[in-house]
């Protein structure tokens, strides 16, 4: 009975480090301090990440774990595309209610892409561009880029590197932006509470907090307009990024480094054999 289990499911040296790097991190807990009108977040997905960077200079893990550990990844991350195929189910009532505005919201993420990808070519980062700049590297585009080409690809390491930075410096630049823009220009602070919901909750409150520092009169409406957003963002914003934001990005890739799709196929099989 034993011998038909797959052997990543009986490796108990890579579950018993995943489980004490979980212990450790939530046992720090989330760590804030404010930074001009922004904050910083270090959260304890920022911990596990570094002590699972640690654990591979011990003798805890080896090559067996890292095989292991990827299909492992792969399973996880179905389950994340279940999570958030459960948060745009609810929601599709709303998006109906709100009408084409908040498609336009989602259409204006695309400066990911058209803003992002040219820059990143230039500063000389290859096919991990794609990745990381198709869309905010939140959770949703962890399991769309995962899902397409691969745990061990350099689209997903492209976006793994911005989930990652943007889950630390995120809130800090759209608290400060937020600050800034509600301050310095006559944009509505609705406005700017219905544009502070890009689909991050963390991005989304520092936005919405200094909106309504600016606007304590109206911060009960801001609240509620930022958070019913991001939660619009999420359901739609994951259809955008699979049918247009990622094969725009991949079809500016490929136009702007000149580099056939099919080459790069060939290319990348040949590497890996």
């Amino acid at each position: 009975m034993l011998k038909q289990i797959p052997g990543y499911l009986k490796d108990w040296r890579l579950h018993a480090a995943a489980l004490l790097i979980v212990l450790l991190s939530e046992s720090i807990g989330t760590i804030s301090f404010e930074l001009g009108a922004g904050m910083i977040l270090i959260l304890p997905m920022i911990y596990a990440f570094i002590l699972g960077i640690a654990m591979v200079f011990t003798p805890v893990i080896k090559e067996k774990q890292f095989k292991h550990s990827e299909i492992m990844t792969t399973a996880l991350i179905g389950l994340l595309v279940a999570k958030v195929s459960l948060n745009i189910g609810p929601a599709i009532s709303m998006i109906v209610q709100v009408g084409p505005a908040i498609l336009l919201q989602e259409i204006g993420n695309l400066g990911t892409v058209l803003l992002g990808l040219p820059l990143a070519i230039l500063l000389g980062v290859k096919r991990e561009a794609i990745g990381m700049t198709f869309s905010i590297a939140r959770e949703g585009s962890l399991a769309i880029i995962n899902d397409k080409f691969g745990f061990n690809s350099p689209e997903t390491r492209g976006v793994f590197s911005i989930y990652l930075f943007g889950s630390i410096f995120g809130a800090v630049f759209f608290g400060l932006m937020a600050s800034l823009l509600a301050s310095f220009t006559p944009l509505n602070p609705l406005a700017l509470a219905m544009a502070s919901g890009v689909g991050s909750a963390s991005m989304m409150a520092a936005s919405s907090s200094s909106l309504s520092a600016v606007y304590p009169e109206m911060a009960a409406e801001i609240q509620s307009l930022a958070s019913a957003s991001m939660i619009l963002s999420v359901a739609t914003g994951f259809f955008v990024s699979i049918f247009i934001a990622l094969p725009l990005a991949e079809k500016m890739y490929h136009l702007l480094t000149k580099r056939k799709p099919d080459k790069e196929e060939e290319e990348k099989r040949e590497a890996g054999s």
